[in-house]
């Protein structure tokens, strides 16, 4: 894998970062290509339509099958939204602290819930991939907790709204957040946010993102497919859709669906 990059307006990296757990084989390619996605995603002087839309929708199809069994498909939970059988699952590793992961939120992320999550065809699992300091780790545990009362989108939409960063994610102001979702006790809140089951939550998600060798912040599956970066809207709509033919099996790999 080339030596990352310095991050371009696509990709925020952590100040430090460790290296990714590899778990056999299917893991280790797994790391190489999303590691090889992020690098074009943040190599300089990239020309436009040179974007990561190709390799996301390219033809490694054992390993993007393998990281497609990473989407929980969980219809109870909290961290997603959209149809757990829907044909596309999008899982989005983000950071509160990211500024390339809020103008995702802001930019990109209702257009696509407005045009693929409502008709079904897409659901969006959130995984928090905390890597820039005590404050992104408290404010995913804080997420978490407002997911425990049925308003972590809620809280994610206050914690990325224009100006949101700026202020930081100290104790109290993620009570305001809270307060802000409509999270209705908010000392359940404080507590859950506090809790061993936070951290173990939050671990966890994390874990998984070192695992497939993420190492910036937006980073994205499309049915296992890597993207990384705030991209266009284009290339996730772009993916999407090859994603959603490919299950119809109407795509041009003209593979049966699996």
């Amino acid at each position: 894998m080339p030596t990352p990059p310095r991050p371009s307006p696509s990709a925020e990296k952590p100040s430090s970062w460790r290296k990714p757990v590899f778990f056999g084989l299917t893991v280790a390619l797994a790391a190489g290509l999303l590691g090889f996605v992020s690098y074009r995603a943040t190599a300089p002087d990239r020309p436009a339509s040179d974007t990561p839309a190709a390799t996301a929708t390219g033809p490694d199809s054992g390993t993007h099958r393998e990281l497609a069994e990473l989407a929980r498909r969980d219809a109870a939970d909290k961290l997603a939204q959209g149809r757990a059988d829907a044909p596309v699952v999008l899982v989005e590793y983000a950071d509160f602290q990211c500024g390339y992961c809020g103008k995702f939120a802001r930019d990109t992320e209702p257009e696509l819930i407005r045009k693929y999550v409502k008709d079904g065809t897409l659901r969006i699992e959130w995984r928090n991939f905390p890597i820039f300091g005590d404050a992104s780790e408290a404010a995913a545990r804080a997420s978490w907790a407002a997911g425990r009362q049925d308003r972590f989108w809620a809280f994610h939409r206050a914690a990325y709204a224009e100006g949101a960063k700026e202020k930081g994610f100290g104790e109290e102001r993620l009570r305001e957040l809270a307060r802000q979702a409509g999270v209705k006790d908010l000392d359940r809140f404080t507590r859950d946010a506090g809790s061993a089951a936070a951290t173990e939550a939050v671990g966890s998600d994390r874990q998984e993102a070192y695992g497939i060798g993420a190492t910036s912040t937006p980073s994205f599956l499309v049915n296992g497919r890597p993207l990384a970066g705030a991209q266009p809207t284009a290339v996730f709509t772009q993916a999407i859709e090859a994603a959603a033919a490919e299950e119809a099996n109407v795509g041009n790999a003209g593979e049966p669906a699996k």
